[in-house]
């Protein structure tokens, strides 16, 4: 009975901690990253765009809203990449 409580508090413990981790990683990773529109190829996006609901689901390649997190000031330097989404070519 003695193994069954300390594997469980070791396993609630582990789990707190590697939420916690991972939240702190996925803080980091927004104070340093910049949406970037336009350059992901078809099915690579990171995120939803204003047609459809989740990550990868972009249809095309270089579709105007779908987006990438790159690494804040690179967006300006790549062809085609923006901080805004263009919705004039979103059809």
């Amino acid at each position: 009975m003695d193994k069954i409580i300390t594997s469980a508090i070791t396993a609630l413990l582990t789990l707190s901690t590697v939420s916690t981790v991972i939240a702190a990683t996925n803080s980091a990773t927004t104070q340093n990253t910049e949406k970037c529109y336009g350059i992901a190829k078809a099915g690579t996006n990171d995120c939803a765009t204003t047609t459809q609901s989740c990550a990868g689901s972009a249809t095309k390649d270089k579709q105007s809203d779908a987006f990438l997190f790159v690494p804040k000031g690179l967006c300006n330097k790549i062809a085609d990449g923006s901080l805004k989404p263009n919705k004039e070519s979103t059809k």
